[in-house]
């Protein structure tokens, strides 16, 4: 069971109503500033800390959004379980513009983000063949069901790098690929949350064909934007619903993804990085 759950906002989501006891933590980490400062608060009793990935008023971009410093910065509140939150363009059929996925599986597109805390004098490599928690999945994904939007649960999350939406080639070439929906953003964010061992889910907002769609008209801002608001609304609900149904969640093994994947000598790794990345590594390297 979560006993601190974060909250990373996407495109649209840019605060949480329900909040109590509400406080704003500006927090510095080692590897520069987070999006925004992260507000804290409780939600039905459960702990909560909320940050916008592309801070407040959507100034970053996705290429720009400091990921490291985003999970360093929930890591050392105590943030034990993610709820990503991102918007995503369809790549199939069957997943309609307003629905609502909760993938199990990405592929990475994205061009040079720093996508690791293992550098500078210390090497570790977490196992990421299931890259999101299933048993938080499967905790989003009932929440998203309570709202009673269509859900989709498990499926692909194409990461790419962007800003500029897809070509036309480059869609229908990913569509080969078996892909269930198009992002710019969970990636490196769901690795980074790997290695500071906590639990991760996205709950991904459908807004648009991205341009594969013959009868669809191309992705553009303005169809996004048309169709935003209510899938936010769900994925309030939704996380509320998670926030509130929390001690459902199954155990796993998220908390110990770290246990034997860092591979250099304790007595190697230069004191910095040590202090650096205490909040990370500080139960495992002294």
């Amino acid at each position: 069971m979560s006993k601190f759950l974060g909250i990373i906002g996407g495109s649209g989501l840019y605060e949480m109503e329900g909040l109590e006891n509400i406080d704003t933590v500006s927090v510095s980490t080692p590897f520069g500033e987070p999006s925004d400062s992260i507000i804290t608060g409780t939600l039905d009793g459960m702990k909560m800390g909320f940050l916008p990935r592309h801070g407040k008023g959507h100034r970053i971009t996705p290429s720009e959004i400091n990921y490291r410093a985003n999970i360093w910065a929930l890591k050392s509140l105590g943030v034990d379980t993610v709820i990503s939150v991102s918007a995503v363009g369809s790549m199939k059929e069957e997943i309609v513009p307003g629905d609502l996925v909760v993938p199990h599986q990405f592929i990475d597109r994205t061009k040079g983000r720093a996508s690791t805390f293992f550098s500078g004098g210390i090497v570790g490599h977490v196992a990421f063949a299931d890259p999101v928690c299933h048993a938080l999945a499967d905790v989003v994904f009932k929440g998203a069901v309570s709202t009673g939007a269509r859900v989709h649960q498990g499926g692909t999350y194409i990461c790419m790098e962007g800003p500029q939406f897809s070509t036309r080639a480059e869609s229908n070439l990913y569509r080969t690929w078996g892909v269930d929906v198009i992002g710019m953003t969970n990636i490196p964010e769901a690795k980074l949350a790997r290695e500071a061992e906590l639990c991760y889910s996205t709950v991904a907002l459908a807004t648009d064909y991205d341009c594969w769609h013959e009868s669809e008209e191309d992705v553009s801002v303005e169809a996004i934007l048309q169709i935003m608001h209510h899938n936010v609304e769900n994925a309030k609900r939704a996380i509320a619903w998670a926030a509130r149904n929390m001690a459902e969640k199954d155990a796993c093994s998220c908390s110990e993804a770290l246990k034997f994947a860092i591979v250099t000598d304790p007595s190697a790794i230069p004191d910095k990085v040590k202090k650096d990345l205490e909040p990370i590594i500080g139960k495992y390297v002294k």
